[in-house]
C-alpha cells in the first residue's frame, strides 16, 4: 500500500519544533534571572523611575550560587535557538526528541522511496537512489558529529558517528536478524522452510527460515564492503604511526570505488537474475524433451559404451516427422512439446519449441532436418550427464542420469526463483502527476528534516556523556541506531512474519544490503571527515566490533540458504558480546 502524504506527516514534526522552541525561549527568560530571595533592601523607598538604580544589595546566596555554576557550563544552543540543556534529564528528553525527528525522516525517506520506485520501476533508482536515501540519516549524523567546532571538539564528537555506524551494522546483523527469523520461521524440510506451515514451534533444528540464492550473493558482497576497515587499520596493526593519515586516504578511496561498483551491481542486478532464470528455464526444457524422448525410445538412448545411440534417435525423429519430409516444422515441433510436462515451472509451449529450434537449427531456416535433430539431442545428452553423478552405477540403457539433471535443474530453479511465478500478480500503479510530487515531497521533507536535527542530536548525545560520564561511544551505539534504522527495522521485521521464503529473502537481502551501505557509503563520509580536518583514527576496538559481526554473520548467510531457529539465538547473542567487547578492549586493555 502506498503511503499517503497527510497533514498529520506535517504538523507533527512541526509540534515538536514549537515546544522546542518555547522550551529555548523560556531557558534563556530564566537563566538571566535570579530569584528574589537573593535580594536584601536597604530600607530606603524604592526608585520610581526605571533609570534609577535601586538600592537592593544582593548576597552571595546558596541558591546564587547554582545560578553561577549553571552560567559557567558550556551549553550552546544549535542555530541560536534550539534548546540546550547540562542537566542529565533534559539531555535524554533532547535525545528522546530528536531522535523521533531523526525516525521521522527515515520514514519519509523510506515512503517516497518506495513511491519513486513504484512509479520508475528498479534499475537507477532501485539500484542508486534507494540504498543511498536509505544510509542518508546515519551518513548526516557521521558528517556532522565531525564537521562543526573546532578540531579537538571534532575529535571529541567524532566518537559518536562511529558509534553509530557500529551501532546500526551490529543492530542490523543480530537484533533485528535474529528477529526476523523468529517471527519468519515455518517447518524446515530438507532445508526448505514450507511457506505459511509452522508445526513444529520453536524446535531449534526444524523450524526456520529458507531464502533464495541472491541473498547469499548479498551476504558476500557484504564481507567484501569490510576491505575498507582493514585498510585503514593496518598501520595499527602494523604499529606504524607515519602512514595512518595515508591508510585513511587509500581506505577512502577504496570504499568509494566499492560504493560505486555496489551501486552499478544493484543496477544491472535485474538483468544479471533475468539472464540466469533464462538459462535455468532452459534447461527444464532440455529436461522435459529428453525424458520424453527417452518414454519413446523405452529407455535406450545411449550405448552399451555410454555414446548417444544415433541409430535410435533417427527413429524418433521419422515417428515426430509426420510429413515424412526429412524435416520438422514449427508445427511439429509444437505437437512434440504440447505432450511434455515441463515440472516445477510454467513454461509456454511456444516458449519451448522456440528454445529448442534456437539449439536445434544451426542451418537457420526455420526447419530442422534429421541431421541437426540428433546433434542437437546428442548435444543435449552430453550437457545432462554432465551434471552430479547418481549414486551406485546407473547403467548405460537406465538414463538415470537424468534424475540427477532433474534435481541439479530444481535446485537451481528453487534457490534463483522462489517467488513462485504462477503466483505474480502483477499491481498497476498510476504514474500520475500527484504521486511523483508526492514522492518528492516525501523524499525532500524527509532530507530537510535530516540535515536540520542531525546536528543537535549529536550536541544532545555529547551533553548528555559529559552529564553523566558515560563515553558518547556506547550511547551512539545503543541510542541513535534505534532512530535511524527503526522503520527499516519495523517493516523488515512485519515482511518476514508472513511466513514465505520470498518475503524471507527480500527481508535478509535489504538487512545485508543495508549493512553494505554502511560500510560503504557512511564509512566513506566518516574518513573524509578524519582526513580533510586531520583527526585521529583511534578506533581499533570499534573496528573489530564491525568486522567479528560482518564476518560471522556474512559467511554465516553466504554458505547457508536455511536459518533454523539456533541461528537467530547466535545472531541476538551477538549484540551483548559486542558492547562487552568494546568494554574490555578500551577499558581494560587501554585501546582506545
Amino acid at each position: 500500500m502506498a503511503p499517503s502524504l497527510t497533514s498529520r506527516h506535517v504538523l507533527l514534526p512541526l509540534t515538536v519544533l514549537v515546544i522546542l522552541c518555547a522550551h529555548a525561549h523560556a531557558v534563556r527568560f530564566f537563566s538571566h534571572s535570579l530569584p528574589s530571595s537573593d535580594l536584601l533592601s536597604d530600607g530606603l523607598p524604592e526608585p520610581s523611575s526605571s533609570d534609577e538604580k535601586g538600592s537592593l544589595i544582593r548576597l552571595p546566596t546558596a541558591s546564587s550560587f547554582r545560578f553561577l555554576r549553571a552560567a559557567e557550563s558550556k551549553c550552546e544552543q544549535t542555530y541560536g535557538f534550539l534548546p540546550c540543556t547540562t542537566t542529565v534529564l533534559g539531555n535524554l528528553f533532547l535525545i528522546i526528541v530528536y531522535g523521533f525527528l531523526m525516525y521521522t525522516a527515515a520514514t519519509y525517506l523510506s515512503s517516497g522511496s518506495e513511491l519513486l520506485l513504484e512509479i520508475l520501476g528498479p534499475g537507477i533508482v532501485g539500484g542508486l537512489f534507494l540504498p543511498i536515501l536509505g544510509a542518508l540519516p546515519d551518513a548526516m549524523l557521521i558528517l556532522v558529529s565531525g564537521l562543526s567546532g573546532s578540531k579537538e571538539t571534532a575529535q571529541d564528537q567524532v566518537s559518536v558517528g562511529m558509534g553509530l555506524l557500529a551501532g546500526s551494522t551490529v543492530l542490523l546483523l543480530t537484533i533485528i536478524w535474529g528477529t526476523c527469523v523468529i517471527v519468519g520461521k515455518c517447518d524446515l524440510v530438507n532445508s526448505v522452510a514450507l511457506d505459511s506451515v509452522d508445526t513444529r514451534g520453536y524446535s531449534l533444528t526444524g523450524s526456520g527460515v529458507s531464502t533464495d540464492i541472491w541473498t547469499s550473493y548479498a551476504a558476500r558482497i557484504m564481507i567484501i564492503s569490510v576491505l575498507p576497515f582493514l585498510i585503514v587499520q593496518l598501520p595499527q596493526l602494523l604499529h606504524s604511526s607515519s602512514g595512518r593519515h595515508l591508510a585513511v586516504l587509500i581506505a577512502l578511496i577504496v570504499s568509494l570505488l566499492l560504493l560505486a561498483s555496489y551501486c552499478f551491481y544493484q543496477v544491472f542486478q535485474p538483468w544479471i537474475q533475468r539472464r540466469k532464470l533464462e538459462y535455468v528455464r532452459h534447461k527444464h526444457v532440455i529436461l522435459g524433451l529428453l525424458r520424453h524422448l527417452k518414454q519413446r525410445a523405452l529407455g535406450r538412448l545411449l550405448k552399451e559404451n555410454g555414446e548417444p545411440d544415433r541409430e535410435i534417435i533417427r527413429k524418433l525423429f521419422t515417428t515426430i516427422d509426420e510429413n515424412s519430409d526429412g524435416n520438422l516444422t514449427h508445427g511439429e515441433l509444437r505437437a512434440l512439446v504440447v505432450g511434455i510436462q515441463f515440472e516445477e515451472v510454467d513454461l509456454d509451449h511456444d516458449d519451448a519449441v522456440k528454445r529448442i529450434m534456437n539449439d536445434f537449427d544451426t542451418s537457420r531456416n526455420e526447419l530442422v532436418d534429421e541431421e541437426e535433430f540428433v546433434n542437437g539431442v546428442c548435444r543435449w545428452l552430453d550437457r545432462a550427464r554432465g551434471s552430479r553423478p547418481a549414486s551406485g552405477d546407473a547403467g548405460p540403457h537406465t538414463v538415470k542420469f537424468l534424475s540427477n539433471f532433474h534435481n541439479e535443474t530444481k535446485r537451481e530453479h528453487d534457490l534463483l526463483d522462489v517467488s513462485g511465478q504462477n503466483e505474480e500478480v502483477s499491481e498497476g500503479v498510476e504514474k500520475s502527476k500527484w504521486t511523483t510530487v508526492k514522492a518528492l515531497l516525501f523524499l525532500l521533507l524527509g532530507t530537510v528534516i535530516a540535515a536540520a536535527f542531525a546536528d543537535p542530536l549529536v550536541d544532545a548525545v555529547d551533553n548528555f556523556s559529559d552529564a553523566t560520564s558515560i563515553p558518547a561511544f556506547f550511547i551512539s551505539f545503543i541510542a541513535l541506531p534505534l532512530a535511524t534504522n527503526s522503520s527499516e527495522a519495523v517493516s523488515a521485521i512485519i515482511f518476514a512474519s508472513r511466513d514465505k521464503r520470498q518475503t524471507a529473502s527480500l527481508t535478509f537481502s535489504e538487512i545485508y544490503g543495508a549493512v553494505t551501505m554502511n560500510n560503504v557509503l557512511c564509512l566513506s563520509v566518516f574518513l573524509a571527515l578524519v582526513y580533510v580536518r586531520g583527526l585521529t583514527w583511534d578506533f581499533s576496538s570499534e573496528v573489530l566490533v564491525i568486522l567479528v559481526v560482518c564476518i560471522v554473520m556474512g559467511v554465516l548467510g553466504s554458505f547457508r540458504t536455511c536459518f533454523p531457529l539456533w541461528t537467530a539465538i547466535i545472531a541476538i547473542l551477538l549484540y551483548p558480546f559486542t558492547l562487552a567487547l568494546v568494554y574490555v578492549l578500551d577499558y581494560v586493555f587501554g585501546w582506545s
